[in-house]
C-alpha cells in the first residue's frame, strides 16, 4: 500500500456569499486535520487543488492554506492545475510526493469560488478549459461545447433523451441524501424530460437539468503513507490511480468515445487487479449528463453506442449492478471546480468506511472515481479500497 486517506473535510456545496477562497480553505484544512487527529505541525506537505481561471482575483492561493494553522508555516506548499479535474490532480500530486519519499503526511485541499462572478464571466472562464482556436467563440459557453458533443452522439446513435432524462432523475434523487449537495430535490423525471420555462433548452438537446451547478465550496483530506496510515482510527487506500490526458482540440479525436477516459480505466483495472464488476459503487464526472452517458461507456459498463442501457435496465441505481454516483454527482451536488475531484474522494470515502449516511451503499468495499477536465481532455481515475 503505497499511501491512504485517513481524514477528510467536506462544506456543502452551493452559494457561499459571506465565504472567501481564502475562508473555505480554512475551514476544510482545519477540518480535515481534526477528522484525522492530527497536529497541523505533523503535516508534511500541502496540495491546493484551485482552478480558478479568472473567478477569484487573488491568483497566488497556495499559501492561503497556512492561514489554517502557524504550524504550517515553512511546509512547501503548491498550488496545481488541470481544469474540472483539478480536485484529482492535487490528489495524484499528494500521492507522487509520499511515493517519491519527501512526505509521509500530504494536506490536500480544493477549493472554487464562482458564485460572486457574474453570469457572462463565468461562461467565460469556463471556456478556458476548451481550445480556444476552435471553441473560444462557442455560444453558451462550456455548456455549448457539451451540447455539441450531445448533438453529435445524437446524430449518430439516435436521439438520447429519455436516458439523458434518467441520469438527471437518478442524480438528483440520490442527491436528496447528501448533506453537502447545492440542490436536494427529486425532481423526479417527467420534469426533467420535458422542456419548461423552469427547464428549458440550453445548448442543442442538453435542457437546464441536463447541466451542473455554478457553485463554491472546497473539501479536503489528509493523506498518509501505507505505514503512517495504519495508525490511524481510519484508513483508505489507494488500490490503483491512473492519468491519461487527450489532445485538447476535439477535432483531432473521436470526442464522442471519450477515449482518455477509457484508456484511465484499463489502466486502473489492471494495476489493481480488478474488473469493473468488482467495483461496489462510481462517482463520475457528470459535469453533464450526456457526459455520463458516455462514460458509462468508456468504463465499460456497456458497448459504446449503448449507454442508455445502462439508464434502461437501472444498472446505475443505487440497488443496480453498479451504482453511480450515489451522492448525486455534480449535477445535484454542484460543480466548484478545483473541489469537485478531493469531493469524489473524500465521499467515496466516507462510503467504504460506512459513514455515508442516507448516500450508503450496502457492504461497499471498493470505489472506483473519474474526474475529467476539459472535454475528456484530463481523465484521472483512482480505486479506493477501506484497510482500516
Amino acid at each position: 500500500m503505497n499511501a491512504a486517506i485517513v481524514g477528510w473535510a467536506h462544506t456543502p456545496f452551493g452559494k457561499h456569499e459571506d465565504e472567501t477562497v481564502e475562508s473555505l480553505i480554512v475551514r476544510v484544512a482545519t477540518e480535515a486535520l481534526a477528522h484525522a487527529g492530527i497536529e497541523a505541525g505533523e503535516v508534511d506537505e500541502i496540495v491546493l487543488g484551485h482552478f480558478n481561471a479568472g473567478f477569484s482575483p487573488q491568483e497566488f492561493t497556495a499559501g492561503l492554506v497556512l492561514q489554517a494553522s502557524d504550524a504550517l508555516r515553512f511546509k512547501p506548499a503548491t498550488r496545481v492545475e488541470n481544469a474540472c479535474a483539478t480536485g484529482t490532480a492535487a490528489v495524484h500530486q499528494a500521492l507522487k510526493t509520499i511515493k517519491a519519499g519527501p512526505a509521509r503526511v500530504v494536506l490536500v485541499v480544493g477549493v472554487e469560488q464562482m458564485t460572486k462572478t457574474p453570469g457572462p464571466e463565468i461562461g467565460k472562464n469556463l471556456l478556458k478549459a476548451s481550445y480556444l482556436p476552435e471553441d473560444g467563440d462557442t455560444p453558451a459557453g462550456f455548456a455549448g461545447v457539451f451540447g455539441k458533443i450531445a448533438a453529435a452522439y445524437f446524430q449518430r446513435h439516435g436521439d438520447q433523451s429519455d436516458a439523458l432524462a434518467g441520469i438527471a432523475a437518478k442524480n438528483h434523487a440520490n442527491g436528496v441524501a447528501n448533506p453537502f449537495a447545492q440542490m436536494r430535490k427529486d425532481l423526479g423525471f417527467d420534469f426533467c424530460r420535458a422542456e419548461s420555462e423552469k427547464n428549458p433548452f440550453v445548448a442543442g438537446p442538453l435542457k437546464r437539468t441536463d447541466c451542473s451547478l455554478v457553485s463554491d465550496g472546497a473539501a479536503a483530506l489528509v493523506i498518509a503513507d501505507g505505514e503512517t496510515a495504519m495508525r490511524f482510527p481510519r484508513a483508505v487506500a489507494f488500490r490503483a490511480t491512473a492519468h491519461a490526458q487527450d489532445f485538447l482540440p476535439m477535432s483531432k479525436r473521436d470526442i464522442l468515445k471519450f477515449e482518455g477516459c477509457a484508456v484511465a480505466w484499463r489502466r486502473a483495472l489492471a494495476e489493481a487487479g480488478l474488473t469493473l464488476d468488482d467495483l461496489s459503487l462510481v462517482e463520475t464526472h457528470d459535469c453533464f449528463t450526456i457526459a455520463e452517458l458516455i462514460e458509462y461507456e468508456a468504463m465499460g459498463l456497456v458497448p459504446e453506442g449503448h449507454g442508455a442501457r445502462a439508464v434502461a435496465e437501472g444498472l446505475t441505481l443505487k440497488g443496480g449492478r453498479l451504482p453511480v454516483n450515489p451522492s448525486g454527482g455534480l449535477k445535484a451536488k454542484g460543480h466548484p471546480i478545483g473541489a469537485t475531484g478531493v469531493s469524489m474522494h473524500a465521499l467515496s470515502a466516507m462510503q467504504l468506511c460506512g459513514e455515508a449516511g442516507g448516500m450508503q451503499i450496502e457492504d461497499a468495499t471498493l470505489a472506483g472515481i473519474f474526474n475529467m477536465g476539459g472535454a475528456a481532455v484530463a481523465n484521472y481515475v483512482s480505486i479506493l479500497e477501506r484497510v482500516r
